[in-house]
């Protein structure tokens, strides 16, 4: 990432969606998306309600005005509570990303209709606080894949590694070592694979998963563990001791979320 790169990508901002991406921008040379992933933490009682209506009324049509979706809303079943909802906003280029919250702001109506939230006032505030992390997305997966409609059940999972240079030993293992291919030939039906630029607990790898249903997403794990070339790959010592943490979490969607 070189320092252009970087500078844009920390003045990242913005708020959260496909119905219509009307200024859906080309993606760079690189062909690969970025995805913000946000972690908002709510309030209790009649609050949830307020963000789910914000989020489906004002942030996701604002946001695909803006080129920014599918966006997906998710809250977990396997996981964090029922308080936290997880927001994930893909881009087409750091630039989207850099440049987001301004043109949220600019947008007339995203403010007229989103105005519960965002004017909030400080002794009464929609929400308490979100989390975010900008991921690049995987030379081997450049581009998020929406599942199906019947592709309800959704598994979040985060490789944590000790070092920078063993979190490229994992990336690697994913790209040129084919850990991808196998992940679809199993049947872990991928949404995306990213890797963490900013965010807490770096370096990490995030990447998403979707399933008719957790049955059919035990029956994929096993044939994955199962597999000839996934053992292979796995006791390859090259590929030894590059994770140090698995962080997992099963997602259900809102009714509005666009994946």
């Amino acid at each position: 990432m070189n320092r252009r790169d970087f500078l844009a990508a920390s003045a990242v901002a913005g708020m959260v969606p496909l119905s219509h991406l009307t200024a859906r921008a080309p993606l760079q040379e690189s062909g690969r998306e970025y995805y913000e992933l946000r972690r908002y933490h709510l309030l209790y009682g009649a609050k949830q309600q307020q963000m789910h209506d914000f989020l489906q009324n004002a942030a996701i049509p604002a946001l695909n005005r803006q080129g920014v979706g599918p966006v997906g809303v998710f809250s977990s079943t396997f996981g964090p509570s029922s308080s936290t909802l997880i927001v994930l906003l893909p881009h087409r280029s750091l630039e989207s990303v850099a440049t987001l919250r301004q043109r949220l702001a600019d947008d007339a109506e995203y403010q007229r209709a989103g105005a519960d939230v965002l004017d909030a006032p400080m002794s009464d505030p929609a929400y308490i606080r979100y989390e975010s992390t900008l991921l690049r997305a995987f030379e081997k997966m450049p581009r998020l894949e929406a599942p199906a409609p019947q592709s309800r059940i959704f598994e979040l999972r985060t490789y944590e590694s000790p070092s920078n240079k063993l979190a490229l030993n994992k990336l690697e293992m994913f790209n040129a070592g084919g850990e991808v291919p196998i992940f679809r030939r199993t049947g872990l039906t991928p949404v995306f694979f990213g890797e963490a630029l900013l965010g807490e607990n770096l370096p990490h790898l995030t990447y998403m998963l979707t399933f008719p249903d957790i049955a059919a997403r035990d029956r994929a794990w096993a044939a994955f563990s199962a597999d000839p070339e996934w053992k292979a790959l796995s006791a390859n010592p090259h590929f030894r001791d590059n994770v140090s943490s698995i962080t997992d979490l099963i997602l259900r969607p809102a009714r509005y979320s666009q994946i």
